[in-house]
């Protein structure tokens, strides 16, 4: 399946692939930025197609990355398991305990979760759904 835009939870959210080219660079962000333009309010990144330094917080790709959506104001969510990056540093847990606790940047273990976090969103008044 390639990368499509799909309404979940009423929000157009671009779900990217989980065989697609892995994100390695800022480009690779910055053209999933671009194929977010067609329409959606959302990115879900599959958490394997980021490449491991997004996950080593020393390297800055992470924060480089997570920069370029807030500054385009899109949604970025990383979907899918990232406990054995998690187990290995602190500061990974706390960044996505911090993300997660506001609206930007998600981490979620599936499209489920990411619907269902999309629903509270919009059932909270003043939300900025997109």
């Amino acid at each position: 399946m390639p990368d499509e835009i799909q309404d979940r939870a009423g929000m157009p959210v671009l779900v990217c692939d989980p065989a697609g080219p892995p994100i390695t660079t800022e480009r690779d962000a910055l053209d999933l930025i671009g194929a977010a333009f067609l329409g959606a309010a959302v990115v879900a990144v599959p958490a394997s197609r980021l490449d491991p330094s997004f996950f080593s917080l020393g390297t800055r790709f992470a924060g480089e990355v997570m920069q370029k959506f807030v500054n385009y104001r899109l949604r970025l969510v990383v979907v899918g398991d990232i406990s054995g990056h998690l187990a290995t540093s602190s500061a990974l847990r706390a960044l996505v305990d911090e993300s997660n606790r506001a609206d930007q940047i998600w981490f979620v273990p599936d499209l489920d979760a990411l619907d269902d976090r999309l629903r509270a969103l919009a059932d909270r008044p003043g939300a900025r759904l997109a």
